[in-house]
């Protein structure tokens, strides 16, 4: 009877199991095997250039742009969307009237597309006649060309990454908050224990699991998220917005240079890897599991 239920789960699991190794880890094996070639180029074949590829990006001007780029990046958005997920999900999570149309208005951008969701705020950044530029004229300021500048392409691109992430951590943290027991709140509510008391002390703790959820997703969305620099700046202007995903892009498929662009796969794959694992461990110590 073990031997067969142990046929059905392995049965049960096979077609998950040849997907992932298929589309995941042959990939990465590959990835990691040929950053250590040169690309074959017309009838020059690949040579073995050992950690060339790697030496390369010392020296890399744009990749060390890049990563400077992508460490802001992230710092800026996985911190604001998880703050503002979590914001939301306390406004909606009590009942009033429209509040159906309340968490229907956050989770909007959340089903549309990252392209779509780009092109709305390049019209938001548009200088001249944007939204923004008209409500910078309505009060007399001058007008200006956020996309476009230097100094805040990055910080444009990275607004519209937590519009669009804020409203799906907020589905999850408002699950989690469905999950706090009534009866804790009615105790508290008797000892005259403050609102922001009773988050602090009693609602942060239990949904942190979920906490722990959304902060390991926001860090993979940072890195993997680049629909919206490729329409709204293209790495521009003069890198100023370049991320290391969207370096990867460019370097395997529009400067066709394929080994140089699996080195800074594996690069970001490493750096995900080591934020992942360290980011599970040191926080899985707060939390408490039920």
């Amino acid at each position: 009877m073990i031997k067969r239920d142990w046929i059905y789960a392995w049965a049960l699991l096979l077609p998950a199991f040849v997907f992932l190794i298929t589309f995941t880890h042959l990939p990465a094996i590959e990835t990691l095997l040929n950053s250590f070639w040169t690309t074959p180029k017309g009838r020059r074949a690949s040579v073995f250039t050992g950690l060339g590829n790697y030496e390369q990006m010392l020296t890399d001007p744009i990749f060390i742009k890049a990563m400077v780029n992508s460490a802001i990046y992230a710092a800026i958005t996985i911190p604001a969307s998880i703050v503002l997920a979590l914001v939301m999900a306390l406004l909606v999570h009590r009942s009033f009237r429209g509040v159906g149309l309340m968490r229907m208005s956050f989770f909007t951008p959340t089903v549309l597309p990252l392209i779509a969701v780009a092109n709305i705020w390049l019209f938001f950044y548009a200088p001249g006649f944007g939204l923004i530029d008209q409500i910078r004229l309505f009060f007399g300021l001058p007008s200006a060309n956020y996309a476009g500048q230097p100094d805040t392409a990055l910080y444009s691109v990275a607004i519209v990454a937590i519009w669009k992430e804020a409203g799906f951590f907020m589905i999850f943290f408002l699950a989690a908050l469905q999950t706090v027991p009534q009866t804790l709140r009615e105790a508290a509510a008797i000892e005259g224990c403050s609102r922001w008391t009773f988050f602090r002390r009693i609602t942060l703790p239990l949904i942190m699991p979920t906490t722990l959820f959304v902060s390991v997703n926001a860090v993979i969305n940072a890195f993997r998220l680049v629909d919206h620099v490729f329409v709204m700046t293209k790495g521009g202007p003069d890198n100023a917005s370049m991320l290391l995903l969207y370096y990867i892009y460019e370097t395997g498929f529009r400067f066709w240079d394929t080994a140089y662009a699996a080195a800074l796969t594996v690069v970001l794959i490493a750096i995900l890897g080591v934020v992942g694992i360290g980011q599970f461990f040191l926080a899985d110590k707060r939390v408490h599991y039920k």
